[in-house]
């Protein structure tokens, strides 16, 4: 029977540094403030507005080759595969190990960022990245590759709060901060077209090893031009006795556990299996750990004087939690559709690298395109209705990848406005709730508000691809069971429709959802007077 390649993987996407689940830390008296989506911190917090573009050209030129140089992955896993020797069921640690640290050490990089400074932060992790992305080419097996690609991700987690955090400080709401996070998100729409096609050539003509190398020297242009453009804070760093007595270590390392066993066990058990002992035994663990934290920072916050790593109060407030859930179902819908669009291409119709990659350009063309449009409306447009329209139009893109369309109607029939609709829902989603964040935080928490918003992201989409890809496994094996005479393709082109049809589903939630806790007329990027 034939199923999908790396079925479990998570593909780099620009989505990881860009698209952000929705967790924010606050103040309480900040919690009365919020009535509606578009509140803002008081004006007194805010830095001067802008008054030039130099700042948004940073932003542009900082994060369209850092997201190209990690987008390029998914598509050559088979190359580095036969290389080394790595069977196709463990594959996805290529991509799952860059994640597992990404994810595990967003919010103590987040709150290093905050005490020490964005700008060192943002700058050592992406030094950091440089070098470990010139030696992972020279990895001589498996476990050698893995080991780097989790490097990898421990110097991209410095990056995506601090950059995030950086706009958000820098900016006061208004036409600036609008276009500020539209060019950031258009940065990461560039990258993940480029990427495509620059790893689909090399891959077709070149070695692997290549694209590595390659990526590595736009990591250190991003670190040059990180070192120019990036202006320095106008708050002092505090001193490094601050590690001991501003850094909740406890709390880190308790949250910092469960997202890595968490995320260790949901990618284990697609290769092992569910029923094994040891990946249950660590989903227990993991959520043992990530009780332990909750309970851990509503002690600090309600009977110590010492920070704690998340404000536990902040959950006090419905429209974070449904932001939250909106955050997790509307990026693990678009980011399986992704994938299941990739196996559909390659593993269904038989496509080489070049010609899947030259099917995803539409996704890159409309990022930009709908982050300018998203610029325009966050000013002008309701945030609610913002947020339904997105996720109505991946919604609409899952779904013309379920219905049963035969396989051999023209890509511009189908497929094209589905690449162009998911992205567009994406890419307006994505700049309306990161300005959300950032204007309800206070100017020193933003970093580490940007560090949760992707890590609670990171579990959305693991959890969302193991579902997506039992559904996909069940409906296969059992067709392949009832419908031997018509062979594997049929029963693999039903698994991935199933799997369409419950991304469909993630969509319709996180609609539902916006529908009933974000009815109001507030514009998030109005500004407030």
């Amino acid at each position: 029977m034939k199923t999908p390649r790396n079925a479990g993987a998570q593909p780099e996407t620009a989505s990881n540094g860009s698209i952000d689940g929705f967790i924010t830390v606050m103040q309480p008296s900040v919690d009365k403030k919020l009535a509606a989506i578009g509140a803002v911190p008081s004006k007194e917090k805010l830095e001067p507005e802008i008054e030039s573009a130099q700042e948004l050209e940073a932003g542009q030129k900082l994060y369209l080759p850092l997201t190209l140089a990690v987008q390029s992955t998914v598509i050559i896993l088979p190359s580095i595969g036969r290389d080394l020797n790595i069977p196709a069921e463990r594959q996805q640690w290529i991509i799952s190990a860059y994640y597992l640290t990404f994810g595990c050490f967003l919010l103590l990089w987040g709150r290093f960022a905050d005490i020490f400074g964005r700008r060192s932060v943002f700058l050592i992790g992406s030094a950091w990245l440089t070098v470990v992305t010139i030696l992972v080419p020279f990895a001589p097996n498996e476990i050698v590759l893995d080991l780097f690609r989790g490097l990898q991700g421990l110097g991209a987690a410095a990056n995506v709060p601090t950059a995030i955090g950086i706009l958000g400080a820098t900016f006061q709401p208004g036409k600036y901060k609008n276009y500020a996070f539209a060019i950031y998100s258009a940065g990461s729409s560039c990258g993940s077209v480029l990427g495509n096609i620059f790893s689909g050539v090399i891959a077709q003509y070149v070695s692997w090893k290549w694209i590595f190398w390659a990526s590595a020297v736009l990591c250190g242009m991003v670190t040059v031009a990180g070192h120019i453009l990036i202006p320095h804070s106008k708050v002092e760093a505090s001193p490094c006795s601050s590690l001991v007595v501003d850094v909740d270590w406890v709390g880190g390392t308790l949250v910092t556990g469960a997202i890595l066993l968490l995320n260790f066990a949901l990618t284990e058990g697609n290769v092992v299996g569910w029923t094994v002992i040891w990946v249950l035994v660590l989903l227990l663990i993991s959520l043992i750990l990530l009780a332990v934290f909750i309970l851990w920072i509503w002690y600090l916050e309600r009977k110590t004087e010492r920070p704690p790593l998340l404000r536990i109060s902040i959950f006090h407030n419905s429209r974070f939690n449904a932001a939250q859930v909106i955050m997790a179902t509307f990026f693990a819908a678009f980011n399986n559709y992704l994938v299941y669009a990739t196996y559909f291409y390659q593993d269904y119709l038989g496509l080489g690298p070049l010609d899947t990659a030259i099917r995803f350009i539409p996704t890159g063309i409309m990022g930009i395109v709908g982050n300018i449009i998203a610029a325009k409306l966050l000013s002008r447009v309701p945030g609610s209705y913002l947020l339904v329209f997105s996720c109505s139009c991946v919604g609409i893109s899952c779904l013309l990848m379920a219905v049963p369309i035969p396989p051999s109607t023209t890509y511009w029939a189908y497929s094209f406005p589905a690449m162009v609709l998911s992205t567009l829902g994406a890419d307006i989603l994505h700049p309306t709730l990161n300005l959300f964040t950032v204007q309800c935080l206070p100017v020193e928490d933003q970093a580490l508000g940007a560090a949760l918003i992707t890590a609670v992201l990171q579990v959305g989409r693991a959890i969302g691809i193991t579902i997506a890809t039992v559904v996909q496994i069940s409906v296969e094996r059992r067709a392949t069971s009832h419908r031997e005479a018509e062979g594997d393709s049929s029963a693999l082109l039903l698994g991935l429709r199933a799997s369409q049809w419950f991304n469909f589903s993630l969509a319709v939630a996180a609609c539902t959802v916006a529908l009933l806790f974000f009815r109001g007329k507030e514009k998030v990027g109005a500004i407030r007077r």
